[in-house]
């Protein structure tokens, strides 16, 4: 079996998900935290660290039972590429998942292929969820269309790539609308 780790990125609660604040949802805060709560229980048995600039998600990590990295990153793409040089000493593959899949139920039974795997939301543009086998040159590429420039960056690398386009983890929510089921 592979030495990995997942790694959760989160924003404080208080200030994550904008687009659902302007669009009205009420209780954002609770909703970000409950999201990110579902994706970390989801990842057990398997080794988790959440990933953050805010004390008070390192308490919410603690308080779940999972270590916590504290980063002094300006932007997501900073933050993960230090988690995943420093990690990359520990584990043999980095699995970073975001802190709000709607369904994330099964991850801590996700054994990918070897190389680099790809789990695209369900626009098959962004990446939800992303492995990346440690020790590379890998430039994380989060942002618009980030499935296809993570998919570039392993062909960069020449490494083998699978992306997956139908898994329950394609929905995340960012939109009001992504609280409905399809």
């Amino acid at each position: 079996m592979v030495n990995e780790v997942f790694v959760v990125p989160l924003k404080p609660f208080e200030v994550a998900k904008n687009r659902l604040r302007r669009g009205g949802v009420n209780d954002v805060t609770t909703l970000a935290s409950d999201l990110a709560t579902g994706v970390i229980r989801s990842c057990a048995p398997r080794r988790v660290v959440v990933l953050s600039e805010s004390p008070s998600v390192t308490r919410f990590a603690r308080d779940l039972g999972v270590e916590a990295l504290e980063s002094a990153a300006t932007n997501l793409n900073e933050a993960v590429q230090n988690a995943y040089e420093r990690l990359g000493e520990l584990f043999e593959r980095v699995i970073v998942v975001h802190g709000d899949l709607r369904e994330p139920e099964g991850l801590g039974e996700f054994h990918p292929d070897p190389g680099i795997t790809i789990i695209t939301d369900h626009l098959s543009r962004g990446t939800n969820v992303l492995v990346v086998p440690t020790g590379l040159d890998f430039h994380f590429r989060y942002g618009a269309d980030s499935a296809m420039k993570h998919y570039r960056e392993a062909e960069r690398l020449e490494l083998s790539v699978r992306t997956i386009t139908d898994s329950p983890w394609r929905y995340d929510v960012d939109e009001a609308s992504d609280l409905q089921a399809p």
